[in-house]
């Protein structure tokens, strides 16, 4: 291996390191408007960003292609397997979101035998042409790693997934879809605890089903 190229992956691991130990490295963030962290009105932390608040209004996400950070592909029917898929929208500076992964990837193994899912998708791993950005994947594959996480984390297509990723006005933000594709119940911002998302996982599940 080159030394450029070691050297630039021990950067970018000691970056996300930082972002773990929450030691005073400062946003990393594209798109980025405020100082980090922010909290939402109870208190949890989110990341704000420039866009706009999410205006989408439909419940069918409809079709779509899109890959993961392994270069994988995932479509619509990625939701028909599980009752319930939760899709946590986060960003590689985002402390909060760096920092509730490993919770995350704790609640995909309890809750996928319950025909739960979980999924991530990485918002800053798409730059404003529409292109991926490469350094964020990579960024991204050494957060998977350093976190354990095993749940996929997926890179937004050129249509933002229908438009339901445009206009996120903070990071991280998670709703919840059912098996036929539907958007259900509350969409969440901020980060939480394990505890906590076991609850609203447990909520969703049965709103669904009613």
């Amino acid at each position: 291996m080159k030394k450029s190229t070691v050297k630039t992956g021990t950067l970018l691991l000691s970056g996300l390191c930082c972002l773990m130990l929450l030691n005073g490295c400062g946003s990393q963030g594209k798109n980025k408007s405020s100082d980090w962290p922010a909290a939402d009105e109870a208190g949890r932390e989110v990341e704000n960003l420039e866009e706009g608040a999410s205006a989408f209004a439909e419940e069918d996400l409809g079709e779509f292609s899109i890959k993961d950070i392994e270069g994988n592909t995932y479509t619509q029917e990625m939701f028909a397997d599980y009752d319930l898929t939760m899709v946590n929208v986060f960003t590689t500076w985002c402390s909060p979101c760096v920092r509730e992964i490993p919770d995350l990837e704790k609640l995909s193994n309890e809750v996928k035998d319950q025909g739960i899912n979980v999924v991530g998708i990485v918002l800053d791993a798409i730059d404003s042409s529409g292109k991926t950005d490469e350094e964020v994947v990579e960024k991204a594959k050494l957060l998977a790693e350093m976190t354990g996480a095993a749940y996929p984390f997926l890179i937004p297509d050129e249509g933002y997934l229908n438009g339901r990723l445009s206009g996120i006005a903070a990071v991280p933000e998670t709703f919840f879809v059912d098996k036929e594709g539907n958007i259900t119940g509350e969409t969440y911002s901020g980060s939480r605890s394990l505890e906590d998302w076991k609850t609203i996982v447990e909520t969703e599940r049965e709103g669904a089903a009613e």
